[in-house]
């Protein structure tokens, strides 16, 4: 009953960020920038897939659910960082702090395997030309869509119900502008084994998962190249691999590397932590509009189409 009581009245301070003043307000106008160029790509993107009718298909099904996954990612971490920076409201109650968490770490998850996802669908497209239409059809995409939704709930809803059995008896403040469930348990006072191994094994079975076969698949698709394609073919597939291998390379690597720097990292500088979770968290909503919609044929035409009869 005492850690329950700890738990409901405990609150945290924010972190991650320079001492206040001038640096304050250099930290705060790239990121009031970076937010809204994160909205408006990936609501460009979600705005042409549904509007067009020929783009209601598995590939761009899945871009636009990697479009929601960036939007959620981003109004999950953004809010907090500026009202941090603008307001210089530090503190955040316990309750909010694990929905943030959970909500993070969410979209996180989804993402994860939205890219997994179109992953195997490059796979099927370049290695089994001929049965892609029947391989991968709307109904299928949906059903993989409910499944992403599935898996991410399923393994996140035990860690904030299982931080709420920690005993937290001081305010703490954290490494980050937002709550990551790695750096709330490095604060509790009792024993956090538990909650450790299951984030690990939550990080593990989902992204270290879906890494891994991501790779694989384009281990496959990049075989595949080099074996029947012209040179000119190559050239082309190879750019997009490659590009699309660099933004995943991006996404993932960081957020593994900020887990493994929380659990094992005691003597890591803040600027390490700061710098590896903004890779992972800003960037890809940014970044993912870009290298994975706007070398996508037909949403590139369509949003130069859009800017031609503007001018």
């Amino acid at each position: 009953e005492t850690n329950s009581s700890h738990t409901r009245t405990l609150s945290f301070f924010l972190g991650g960020f320079p001492a206040w003043g001038t640096a304050q307000m250099w930290s705060a106008v790239p990121l009031c920038s970076t937010y809204p160029l994160a909205l408006l790509g990936n609501l460009t993107v979600l705005s042409i897939i549904r509007a067009k009718q020929s783009l209601h298909a598995p590939m761009y099904l899945l871009l636009a659910m990697l479009a929601v996954a960036d939007l959620g990612l981003s109004t999950s971490t953004f809010p907090t960082m500026l009202r941090m920076l603008w307001l210089e409201a530090r503190e955040i109650s316990f309750s909010t702090c694990l929905t943030q968490m959970f909500f993070v770490h969410s979209f996180t998850d989804i993402e994860s395997a939205v890219i997994l996802a179109m992953a195997f669908d490059r796979y099927v497209a370049i290695c089994h030309p001929l049965r892609y239409s029947s391989i991968l059809i709307n109904s299928v995409t949906a059903k993989i869509c409910v499944a992403i939704v599935a898996r991410t709930t399923l393994v996140q809803f035990p860690l904030p119900i299982l931080l709420t059995r920690l005993c937290f008896t001081r305010v703490s403040e954290l490494s980050h502008p937002y709550c990551l469930h790695p750096d709330i348990i490095k604060h509790a006072a009792s024993d956090t084994r538990i909650n450790s191994s299951y984030g690990l094994f939550v990080l593990l079975s989902t992204l270290g998962l879906d890494l891994l076969f991501i790779l694989l698949s384009y281990l496959l698709i990049l075989k595949t190249i080099l074996n029947f394609a012209t040179w000119r073919e190559r050239l082309k597939a190879l750019n997009t691999c490659i590009s699309h291998i660099c933004a995943v390379l991006l996404f993932f690597i960081p957020m593994i590397c900020l887990s493994m720097m929380h659990r094992f990292g005691k003597h890591v500088s803040p600027q390490a932590y700061v710098f590896t979770a903004s890779l992972h968290f800003l960037a890809p909503p940014i970044r993912n509009p870009i290298v994975y919609s706007m070398k996508t044929k037909p949403i590139r035409r369509w949003i130069l189409r859009m800017l031609c009869q503007r001018r």
